[in-house]
């Protein structure tokens, strides 16, 4: 016997395929990249889906950085600078290569004012980061100082974060960590120049301490270059409590001159 619960469960879900129907007559779902109609809002086309460089094994488990060569590695292989210099992600992971068809995306998303992708890359983010998500308590997106969060109005890494919470299940705070101070843009700076640019530039909110401490928190970002941005993030978190603390990025520079972003 249906209850009436389960009715107007169906009748929900039946609304919501009507309406996306007619949505779609009206204002056909478009390509991510070259906005082009598709079959399925949140989707690619079939010209533009094999053009995306997707990071995948063999990479380092504590970083994510993807080996060139196979051979030889097994287990759980972790890279040079990682083993010589541990970070405070225990792990991190990316979705994408940040080239210049990724960076196109992360841009639009970014400046263009195109939102509605967070979805799509918060799947592709789950699938890549699968691992650094298991058994993970919070998700906290990497913060913009309030003053380009004003001029930006919203902040890129929160709608991802809001999207992957949406996705799995996994709480997120939106405003656990604080900027407190303004950085220089970190597109022209050098790898040393990028730790010394955001050292002591994050902080955890003393509300939310409570929340974070001995929590496995994985910290969201849309794009990251040579860590510098969560490994200052991460060290605010574990000074503040938490337990583990890993990371997660729709895309990640894999070799210098890749993209500035």
């Amino acid at each position: 016997m249906v209850t009436s619960a389960a009715r107007l469960t169906e009748l929900f879900a039946l609304g919501r395929r009507v309406a996306r129907a007619a949505l779609d007559a009206v204002v056909p779902p478009l390509c991510l990249a070259c906005r082009e109609p598709v079959a399925e809002p949140h989707a690619l086309c079939a010209r533009c889906w094999p053009k995306l460089a997707w990071i995948d094994r063999p990479w380092c488990d504590t970083c994510g950085l993807p080996f060139d060569y196979a051979t030889g590695l097994s287990g759980t292989p972790v890279c040079a600078a990682c083993l010589a210099r541990p970070p405070a992600c225990a792990r991190a992971r990316a979705a994408l290569r940040y080239d210049p068809v990724s960076r196109d995306l992360v841009l639009a998303f970014k400046h263009a004012d195109r939102t509605q992708n967070a979805p799509a890359f918060a799947a592709w983010m789950a699938r890549a980061g699968a691992d650094a998500l298991d058994g993970a308590d919070l998700l906290v997106p990497v913060p913009l100082h309030w003053t380009r969060l004003v001029r930006r109005r919203f902040n890129q890494s929160a709608l991802l974060a809001r999207a992957l919470a949406a996705r799995t299940g996994i709480a997120w705070s939106p405003d656990a960590l604080v900027r407190v101070r303004r950085t220089r843009t970190q597109g022209d700076l050098t790898r040393a120049q990028r730790r010394v640019n955001v050292r002591g530039a994050f902080a955890v909110r003393p509300s939310r301490l409570a929340a974070l401490r001995g929590r496995t928190v994985v910290l969201i970002d849309d794009v990251t270059t040579t860590g510098a941005t969560f490994e200052a993030c991460a060290r605010a978190l574990r000074r503040a409590g938490a337990g583990e603390v890993r990371a997660l990025a729709l895309a990640r520079v894999v070799r210098p001159g890749d993209g500035t972003p």
